[in-house]
């Protein structure tokens, strides 16, 4: 990657940082939108494996920085995500919109599951109503909005040539 695309890029995932902890706040839903995890995936799919998941692990410490009950867990839940979508972009990720909605629904869906997990606050039924519910609103959400974004700033992550 060239300076000029990483930093379009690194414009793109500091607005997405900016927006989640400015819009997300204010709208106050139960399954909410991740810019953070939109953030993840449109820097990581740019990025080495190694690079993506560190910048998922800074991403996942400044979201567990305000959890304290849950320190770490959303660290370790997106450093395997950056480092997933970083691999697996050579095999999957085009320039196409529906891919990545599928990836961005995955990829939360992904990370609550993780988070669930390593949290270990919820267990049995309420685990399951989270998981398969919860989690999967919110991922479709984040997925819908990933891609209102992505559409928004298409012109300023092209590559110019």
């Amino acid at each position: 990657m060239n300076w000029g695309a990483a930093t379009r890029t690194t414009i793109v995932c500091l607005l997405l940082v900016v927006l989640h902890y400015t819009l997300r706040p204010l709208l106050g839903w139960r399954a909410g939108i991740d810019f953070l995890l939109i953030a993840l995936v449109v820097g990581a799919v740019r990025m080495r494996p190694g690079a993506a998941a560190l910048f998922g692990f800074v991403l996942g410490m400044t979201a567990d920085a305000l959890a304290l009950s849950a320190f770490g867990a959303g660290a370790f839940a997106m450093t395997i995500i950056g480092f997933s979508a970083s691999w697996l972009k050579a095999v999957f990720f085009a320039d196409n919109l529906a891919l990545n909605a599928f990836f961005l629904f995955l990829g939360k869906w992904l990370f609550d599951v993780l988070f669930l997990i390593a949290e270990r606050r919820l267990a049995g039924a309420e685990l399951a109503m989270q998981v398969f519910v919860w989690s999967s609103l919110a991922a479709a959400v984040t997925a819908l909005a990933g891609v209102v974004a992505l559409a928004l700033l298409r012109p300023l992550l092209e590559t110019k040539s």
